[in-house]
């Protein structure tokens, strides 16, 4: 199963040690930053921070800068469809966020390499969970990657999504709290 870890940027520059460690564990990790006025150069500084040992490393929205990077891929955002075709003719793998089944069809039509399913759990701000029952749902009806996204903080619901057949899940706060 897949372990992704989407970025908190607050945290490594507070305390970048034990957080790079941990995020170094992860399959996939995708530097996101929603705030910074300075994108393009603490992206770089995020990505020096790794060394020779990174994992595949995807960055938010910029499928441009993801490529000029020299990085594996983009994480998209679900407002974003029309940019796959444009990351893919880049070479990135590209990973867009969905919240239905008519966007996963959409995705996987567009020719995404895969999709967050989001939220699957409980998650503050992000409105009602879809539950373990919809994500298997989805993992039966797509014939693409999907990878679970929303309230995964411990153990307990990566057991569960791992019953799903999910090709992986994706956090935050896990890969703060879990190592």
């Amino acid at each position: 199963m897949i372990a992704y870890a989407i970025t908190d940027p607050k945290l490594f520059w507070e305390d970048s040690t034990s957080y790079i460690e941990n995020l170094k564990k992860a399959d996939w990790v995708l530097y996101r930053d929603k705030e910074s006025s300075e994108y393009t150069k603490r992206a770089k500084e995020f990505l020096a921070l790794f060394g020779n040992e990174a994992p595949k490393l995807l960055l938010h929205q910029d499928y441009r800068l993801a490529k000029d990077l020299g990085l594996w891929g983009v994480h998209l955002t679900s407002k974003q469809f029309s940019d796959i075709g444009f990351a893919k003719e880049l070479g990135l793998f590209t990973v867009i966020s969905t919240h239905s089944f008519e966007e996963i069809a959409l995705a996987q039509k567009r020719g995404a390499d895969a999709v967050t399913f989001s939220p699957i759990f409980a998650t503050p701000g992000k409105g009602e969970p879809k539950g373990v029952e919809q994500l298997k749902e989805a993992v039966a009806a797509f014939d693409i990657d999907i990878i679970a996204l929303g309230g995964i903080i411990k153990e307990d619901e990566i057991a569960l999504i791992n019953e799903t057949d999910a090709a992986g899940f994706a956090s935050i706060r896990y890969f703060v709290n879990t190592f």
